[in-house]
């Protein structure tokens, strides 16, 4: 039964009443329609009003982009469609997860590091208050995973770290500031990933704690986060034997199916231990960790049987809502099934108040509003959290502050800087910029160009030309990239560090903080989490000793070599 009253929809008897009445005078079809939230892929207003005419989705999530262009797809979506859409993105940094030209805030990882909770919360309203003016509702954040494995490619930069109580208490603050700004959230990776080193996009991935362990840490964060409001929950295509053990004790082992197609966690454990009366989603079910797991045409109304309220993208649209009406014609969801899901999307919409808004006119903000993407005050706070979350690793040659009269002519290695993927420069030009302000003499590492000196030269002949060396790393976790490792260049590592005794060497990383497994003879090692603008300046100055390192190691950058802390 679902608690219209209660947590986390808190519906009136009026926003009950619209729901009620809604579902009551749709058709199969239009529920139907309510389960999918599309992936964004045209911005032809031709091809969107017919999708939203055909298929009728109860939501939609865009890819950044221009903002004054994802603005209008959306007022154009919502306008076409009947009942208010949900309209998601991926606001896990800030309001760049819509908006190209939106704040780059920071990674979850860089938040933890600051060791303050408010800087969470700014987090949650930076990312709400730019996500909403361009027309979004919903955000696929925070993450809730736990950063328990150096070697998953997934978690890393974008969770709280590895402990369980400061997940808990980052991500309730971020949701504080989402829901403030009438966001909803969607908790992830339920029933949580980090434990492994797989990517749940190529593989379904095994979360292979105990129920003890689960409970203590997973369990003490989503409890919380249930209990504080969370609206909506997506379940990852991630296994659980332990629990899905616990509620079907006889299931054997090639019947345990991730969260997004398990009953036993959704239902058993989700739903009903937990007491989660929200809106689940499934994650991307073009993912192979789901769509590995059986026939699709069973797979999309099985994930919705099992307790699923949601589908999220769809491989082929037509070919899958034809599938999930054969499961409902079939009775693999059932007519309650159906029922009850689309009214916890309909309660959903209700508790953000989408019915009257869109009776009122008030769906979509002025589009003026736009001019609160990286406003004075959201860059000020990106730059405080910069300031307070920088960390200093380790400095076992006593190097640092720099001395920019002994150590003045500089070389820097860039590993994996490139042009982002809505055009940004790479940001080690802002770090080379920032180090040139300071006074240093600055030469990048060009492999044509250094070949000889690092690989033939005399020893002398490169301290002649160099006083310091600085690695500047930019390499990033993503989908679909099984390894977060560096990868030198031939010949035998022409661009290794092989030279830390001959000449002072310090390594910075914006992205992954787990580089010291590759690099354990590194004597200075810096992380800053985020390839953002806000860092490398910051970074400097902290080098040169303008201010002090604040940053706290909210993971484990030793990686558990021994030898990575010499």
């Amino acid at each position: 039964m679902i608690n219209f009253k209660g947590n986390p929809f808190f519906l009136s008897d009026e926003d009950i009443a619209w729901v009620k009445d809604t579902l009551a005078n749709m058709t199969v079809e239009e529920k139907m329609g309510q389960l999918f939230c599309l992936h964004g892929d045209s911005d032809d207003f031709n091809v969107l009003e017919q999708i939203v005419d055909t298929y009728k989705p109860g939501a939609m999530m865009y890819r950044p982009g221009d903002s004054g262009k994802i603005y209008d797809i959306h007022q154009f979506l919502q306008k076409k469609s009947r009942i208010p859409m949900l309209l998601a993105a991926n606001l896990e940094a800030g309001g760049d997860g819509i908006g190209n030209d939106g704040t780059f805030y920071g990674r979850q990882i860089q938040i933890a590091a600051s060791d303050n909770v408010e800087n969470a919360y700014r987090l949650g309203v930076v990312a709400a208050r730019e996500g909403s003016s361009v027309g979004c509702n919903w955000a696929f954040a925070p993450v809730v995973d736990i950063d328990m494995n150096y070697a998953n490619p997934i978690t890393n930069v974008r969770t709280y770290g590895s402990n369980p109580q400061r997940v808990l208490d980052m991500a309730s603050a971020y949701m504080k500031g989402c829901q403030e700004n009438d966001v909803a959230v969607s908790i992830k990776h339920f029933p949580g990933d980090g434990v492994d080193d797989r990517d749940q996009h190529l593989v379904a991935s095994v979360n292979s704690l105990s129920v003890e362990e689960w409970d203590a840490t997973f369990g003490l964060v989503y409890k919380g986060m249930i209990e504080r409001g969370a609206k909506t929950v997506m379940a990852g295509h991630i296994l659980q034997p332990a629990y899905t053990r616990m509620f079907s004790p006889d299931i054997k082992d090639e019947e345990i199916k991730p969260a997004s197609l398990s009953k036993e966690l959704l239902q058993g454990l989700l739903r009903h231990k937990l007491g989660f009366n929200g809106l689940i989603v499934t994650d991307a079910t073009e993912m192979v960790g789901f769509a590995a797991a059986g026939r699709r045409a069973d797979l999309l109304p099985g994930a919705i049987a099992a307790g699923c309220d949601m589908i999220l993208f769809t491989r082929n649209m037509e070919e899958d809502y034809q599938f999930m009406k054969t499961g409902i014609d079939n009775g693999i969801v059932s007519q309650d099934r159906l029922d009850e899901a689309v009214s916890r999307i309909l309660a959903t919409k209700a508790s953000l108040k989408l019915h009257s808004k869109a009776r009122e006119n008030k769906l979509m903000p002025p589009k003026e509003g736009l001019n609160i993407l990286k406003c004075a005050e959201h860059v000020q706070w990106a730059e405080e959290l910069s300031d307070q979350s920088i960390t200093l690793v380790k400095d076992t040659q006593h190097i640092l502050p720099i001395d920019k009269t002994a150590y003045k002519k500089v070389i820097v290695f860039v590993l994996g800087d490139l042009v982002s993927a809505s055009g940004k420069p790479p940001v080690s030009r802002l770090f080379i910029q920032s180090l040139e302000e300071e006074g240093f003499q600055v030469d990048t590492f060009d492999a044509q160009i250094h070949s000889d000196l690092f690989r033939k030269k005399m020893i002398a002949e490169i301290r002649e030309q160099y006083d310091l060396v600085l690695y500047f790393a930019n390499i990033k976790t993503a989908s679909n990239q099984t390894t977060v490792r560096i990868n030198w260049l031939p010949p035998m590592g022409l661009d290794t560090p092989w030279f830390v005794h001959e000449i002072p060497t310090i390594f910075v990383s914006v992205a992954n903080p787990y580089h010291l497994q590759d690099v354990p003879m590194i004597k200075t090692y810096i992380n800053a989490y985020t390839a953002n603008e806000f860092n490398p300046k910051k970074i400097v100055e902290k080098m040169v000793g303008k201010s002090e390192f604040k940053g706290k190691n909210p993971i484990d950058p030793f990686c558990s070599y021994w030898d990575t802390k010499l």
